[in-house]
């Protein structure tokens, strides 16, 4: 056998540093390095739009390549292909399939509220289909693009080279109106996100005018004008205006939207529900899917079938199951169980400038919106003068021809150079000199003379309105104005498909009550145990019904209740969460756990479980003896988190969690003193510590109870029977106090039963 090779010699650090071709850095700093430069470049060339004119880069490039090719909204169509190709090669070096699936978007009216690709084929539909491919389907710009375009070529934005350095590309487009809020934008990036619904132009472009006239306009003001989005498959905004204000104010917030619908007659008392909108970005088969799905699991038993019978224009038929269901009860259930109500995240994160990120509220975006429109109309007014500056030198060497016709005549005819002639004999410049012979024979009239003097003194008019213009800042806001009435005039309320479609309004008292509705109103027996195990019993059982348990547990708590009510479970952690008695698992077996149904804190006991009345309140206190008195519809909690309702210091536990039903209170401590007090003395509040109950020296707080004075304290002594307590003058005092010594025959373990 050959001997194995040995290993090359490896570098050692200590034999100097390493080839210049190489660098030496921590793993961390360098993954660091590369991390952020990936995250930017995702933040600022892929996620978020710019506050400017409401693109990104791709949806830029795509509009100014199909510029170049020449597709406005009067000329032919192109192939998308060919688009998605020039797009590719010569702007956006990504995949075609993505530059076309954005493109797509672009054209298809239920995801723009006004499209700036006019598509010819299938690109999509509302059922959730994807669009041809891109050599079946052809494309070009819209109106409302062009309208964006508008400026390019009068220097109105910088132009910077493409990715080769072959071809250059606007930073930003021009932007006749805000098209941010206008069309919305989506985007996730890295560590942040973007998602701003679309808006009516007409109320955008008051907006603005609005600001120009009035710059220091509050957003009250603003909300007048723009009371929310205008989606473009309409709907109704459920959100409470406060809210929807609060949203715009800070750039971020969520706004619930839902379907449009009505009662269709059918006559003798039959009827069906008609859904003629549905939510923005709910994809219509989708939709028809779930609601089926709802059916056949009789997960909404008053609903008895759906149809889809959409043309056109949306159409689903809801049949209910009787015609004796009340609709807007049924129309809550399916708000709550599917699409049909919406909760649109709103996330108003943008670039401002094309460089820095910002979640902005209404008002900073039309100022963004405002302070471009004034860059561009700067830039092209200054373009405009250069242009007529250059067209005014070439008309005053004109003009100076025709009144030395003869002259010019000779000079031409006679000289082997004529332009240096020219230039020597009547002091013009190069450029008059060359427009000079360049001028056609035909032009040599008296008419033509006039002409150039009427187009000299016309185009020195416009100059001079130019530069009053670029320095008086109230003349460019005037323009700006003039400008934006413009666009409303093209694509306002009264232009084709722009009046608002989205409509307000507000949850009814029916939809409020469709979960109780859905359910059969039976009673039941609620059995949670100690080991946390929860079931609902058919029918009420008394206190000393036998229960089976798990070996090794036993019932913490029986609650006769039915299966329409809420319950309220109290744990020692100070949370309050709710569960619904006819969604509790059935009687058989030993339950579930109720840990699956609410995120209880680990360490967490369960202190009190009581039925919810609308409109009670329950006396809550602590182990220290703070406490308070909550309106039970304030502590309703809507989520598995439950609600924090009583606020805990240090090692302290919630103790007491009881209704309210009297005019004092009963405590009691650990040290077997008790307290009464009137009930007026504790404050009422949603959430916080409280006041203090009864004051201890050694111990906490045991129990407390409310109970009407009149009728007395009454308690289960230890052989079952329940004794009163009519005379408690010994016991009555102030809040806060130290209380007397229970009386005779109070139980042992210091409850109140």
């Amino acid at each position: 056998m050959t001997d194995a090779p040995e290993d090359p010699p490896r570098d050692d650090p200590a034999d100097g540093p390493p080839p210049a071709s190489e660098t030496a850095e921590p793993l961390a700093r360098a993954i660091g390095e590369r991390y952020l430069t990936y995250a930017l470049s995702t933040i600022m060339h892929r996620a978020l739009p710019d506050a400017r004119d409401g693109l990104k880069p791709v949806h830029r490039r795509i509009l100014w390549a199909m510029r170049e090719l020449r597709l406005g909204s009067g000329g032919a169509f192109r192939k998308s292909a060919k688009i998605a190709g020039d797009v590719m090669g010569n702007y956006h070096p990504h995949g075609d399939a993505a530059i076309y699936d954005a493109m797509a978007r672009l054209a298809q009216p239920f995801a723009m509220r006004y499209p700036l690709v006019d598509g010819q084929g299938n690109f999509g539909n509302i059922d959730g289909d994807n669009p041809a491919a891109s050599r079946y389907t052809e494309a070009r710009l819209t109106a409302a693009a062009e309208a964006l375009l508008e400026g390019l070529d009068e220097d109105a934005v910088d132009l910077r080279p493409n990715y080769d350095g072959t071809l250059e590309e606007p930073v930003v487009l021009p932007a006749a109106f805000p098209n941010l809020l206008a069309n919305g934008a989506s985007g996730i990036a890295v560590g942040m996100a973007t998602n701003i619904p679309p808006h009516n132009l007409g109320e955008l472009i008051d907006a603005c005018r609005l600001l120009i006239a009035e710059p220091d306009a509050d957003d009250a003001a603003l909300m007048r004008l723009v009371p929310g989005p205008d989606f473009p498959t309409g709907g109704v905004i459920v959100e409470p205006p406060e809210a929807l204000a609060e949203a715009y104010r800070s750039g971020r917030g969520a706004i619930r939207l839902r379907a449009r619908w009505q009662v269709e007659e059918l006559g003798r008392g039959a009827w069906q529900i008609v859904v003629s909108e549905i939510p923005y970005q709910v994809p219509k088969a989708r939709l028809i899917e779930r609601l089926a799905e709802l059916i056949e699991t009789k997960k909404i038993p008053l609903l008895a079938d759906v149809r889809d019978e959409s043309a056109e224009d949306i159409r689903i038929v809801l049949e209910p199951r009787t015609r004796t269901v009340d609709p807007e009860v049924l129309m809550g259930a399916l708000f709550r169980a599917c699409d049909l109500e919406i909760r649109f995240a709103l996330n108003m994160n943008v670039l401002i400038d094309g460089r820095v990120p910002k979640v902005c509220g209404l008002a900073e975006l039309l100022r963004a919106f405002l302070a471009h429109r004034r860059a561009v109309l700067l830039r092209r007014a200054r373009h405009r003068l250069g242009r007529i500056d250059a067209r005014l030198e070439v008309l005053e060497g004109l003009i100076v021809a025709f009144l030395n016709l003869d002259e010019v005549i000779r000079i031409i005819r006679t000289e082997d150079e004529p332009k240096p002639a020219l230039i020597a004999r009547f002091d013009l410049t190069d450029v008059q000199a060359e427009a000079i012979l360049n001028t056609r024979l035909r032009s040599l009239r008296r008419l033509e003379e006039m002409e150039l003097r009427a187009e000299r003194d016309a185009l020195m008019v416009e100059r001079a309105g130019l530069e009053d213009m670029l320095a008086d800042p109230a003349l460019q806001w005037a323009r700006i104005d003039a400008e934006l009435a413009a666009v409303a005039r093209a694509f306002g309320r009264d232009a084709p498909g722009g009046a608002r479609r989205t409509g307000f309004g507000a949850a009814t008292e029916a939809e409020a009550r469709a979960p109780e509705a859905l359910v059969a109103r039976e009673p039941v027996t609620v059995v949670l145990t100690r080991m946390g195990w929860i079931r609902a019993m058919k029918g009420h059982l008394g206190p000393d019904a036998e229960v089976k348990v798990k070996d090794g547990d036993a019932v913490a708590f029986l609650l006769s209740c039915e299966t329409t009510d809420r319950l309220l479970l109290m744990a020692s952690d100070g949370r309050m969460f709710t569960l619904r008695a006819g969604e509790l698992p059935g009687g058989r077996g030993t339950g579930e756990p109720l840990r699956l149904m609410i995120d209880l804190a680990n360490g967490a006991e369960v202190v009190a479980l009581v039925v919810h009345r609308p409109g009670g309140r329950l006396l809550l206190a602590s182990s220290e003896g703070d406490g308070f008195l909550a309106p039970e519809d304030a502590v309703l909690a809507q989520t598995r988190a439950g609600r924090q309702v009583l606020n805990l210091s240090g090692a302290a536990r919630a103790r007491v969690c009881r209704p309210v039903a009297g005019d004092h209170v009963a405590a009691v401590g650990e040290n077997r003193k008790l307290l009464v007090f009137p009930l007026a003395d504790l404050p009422e509040m949603t959430r916080g510590k409280g006041v203090r109950l009864q004051r201890h020296r050694d111990g906490g707080l045991s129990d407390a109870i409310t109970f009407v004075l009149a009728e007395g304290l009454a308690w289960k002594d230890p052989a079952g029977r329940t004794r009163t307590e009519r005379d408690l003058g010994e016991w009555l005092g102030r809040r806060g106090g130290t209380g007397r010594m229970a009386p005779r025959g109070f139980p042992r373990d210091n409850r109140f039963g």
